[in-house]
């Protein structure tokens, strides 16, 4: 080993850090010697900062202290290379309250302090797309071995997968040999539009997995002369990309899925979880729908939900009840785009979650067909999204004040730039004509 890169997840899910020579990499873990600014976790996905000190003013440094668990040597590069993610520290020790590592743990505590041990799967939808040089032009479906890009629907397609095999060949090399615990891939329902599940497992530690995931992905995919996107909503005619996240609690002691009655049925608690999904979501969304993209995916066209009805084995609510045994009983949550942050978006759901069990919540009634023909509740904007999260108590006293003032204040300057860019949609419609 002749590098150790040391990764610090900002806001945006983006690897931020330093990378040391390994003998320096030593050292530091005697010396407590890798510090980064605090700033780090208010920049926005554009590299700027909100405008006012909203973390210190003295913008102080904390200390990367690098998770053992999480250390994985890099595949791809010629020499030697390992990764780590690291925790963030004040110089007392304590933690950073706005590192999304943090907030995660968190949220899992109030669940040790119940007895309660939540476990997740996510499932994670992507794009390939050909190299887009000049960010004015649309992306278009890359080349794949037939010499021709995919322009059809091709859902669950093998052979569609099998257009960029080497790709996924690789993808999967990489995950191996990082130990990342992924399960099965299939072609969804966009041009060259590809899902891959995860196994259910310890939060945090998927959190992380999927962290590393996207990182090797698009990496991948550029060695092969492509792009991997996770945007939300990349193709203007296309489907968009979720990260769909099963979710159970089990008893810490015993592993007995609290989700089941002892006949298989649904729980009281199991209830109450979806009820707080249902009431805390939508007041959630800038930690499930992160970028001004996001809301483009949730379409009544689509297949993205557009409220937080929930039913049985039905993919048009918002959460989704698998028909499985009793031991695998679970909601999924289909709100979630892919481009959120994978430990803040696991904080919030897991969090709403517990805001309806601890507050003995009761749901609606299961929807039976389609939900789309209800109405679209949850929140269309960015902006109105902010709103709804900053006046949030309940997640403000789950999530943390700092966490959720500093989500507020990052997300609304990212809306503010956006919100000076004027579209080629403008220019064409109404240049001449107004």
């Amino acid at each position: 080993m002749t590098e150790v890169e040391c990764l610090v997840p900002d806001m945006n899910g983006i690897a931020r850090g330093k990378i040391l020579p390994d003998e320096k990499f030593i050292k530091g873990l005697k010396t407590r010697g890798m510090r980064i600014p605090e700033s780090i976790f208010m920049q926005t996905v554009t590299g700027d900062y909100p405008d006012d000190d909203v973390t210190s003013p003295a913008d102080i440094d904390i200390y990367m202290v690098p998770d053992p668990e999480t250390a994985r040597i890099v595949p791809w590069y010629q020499e030697p290379t390992a990764q780590v993610i690291c925790d963030a520290e004040y110089v007392d020790g304590s933690p950073c309250e706005i590192s999304c590592r943090h907030v995660l743990r968190r949220v899992l505590k109030l669940y040790e302090a119940k007895g309660w041990k939540p476990l997740v799967a996510p499932e994670l939808e992507f794009y390939l797309v050909k190299k887009n040089i000049d960010p004015d032009y649309p992306l278009e479906p890359p080349i794949g071995r037939s010499g021709r890009p995919e322009t059809g629907r091709q859902s669950y397609g093998i052979d569609a997968v099998n257009e960029f095999d080497p790709i996924f060949e690789e993808i999967y090399d990489h995950c191996e040999a990082m130990g990342l615990d992924v399960d099965t891939l299939a072609h969804e329902a966009g041009a060259a539009q590809i899902e891959i599940n995860f196994n259910h497992g310890d939060a945090l530690d998927l959190a992380d997995q999927v962290l590393i995931f996207k990182r090797t992905v698009r990496e991948t995919a550029m060695r092969h002369d492509v792009y991997a996107t996770f945007m939300a909503k990349p193709l203007q005619n296309e489907p968009g990309s979720a990260m769909h996240l099963h979710q159970s609690v089990n008893d810490a002691k015993t592993g007995r899925n609290l989700f089941a009655t002892d006949t298989g049925g649904n729980s009281e608690l199991f209830l109450s979880y979806i009820a707080g999904l249902q009431k805390f979501v939508p007041a959630a969304m800038p930690l499930f729908a992160p970028n001004v993209n996001s809301y483009r995916r949730l379409d009544p066209e689509s297949d993205a939900p557009i409220n937080v009805h929930w039913g049985m084995d039905n993919r048009t609510v918002g959460f989704r009840v698998p028909i499985d045994e009793p031991q695998a009983k679970r909601v999924e949550n289909r709100v979630a785009g892919a481009d959120c942050n994978p430990y803040l978006m696991f904080a919030a759901s897991l969090a709403c979650g517990y805001l309806g069990i601890v507050n003995e919540m009761t749901p609606s009634n299961p929807v039976e067909g389609s939900a789309k023909r209800l109405a679209f509740t949850l929140p269309r904007h960015l902006y109105d999204s902010l709103n709804k999260f900053s006046a949030s108590r309940p997640l403000r006293e789950v999530l943390g004040d700092k966490l959720v003032d500093a989500v507020w204040w990052v997300k609304n300057k990212e809306y503010d730039a956006y919100h000076r860019v004027i579209s080629s949609w403008e220019r064409e419609n109404l240049l001449l004509n107004v």
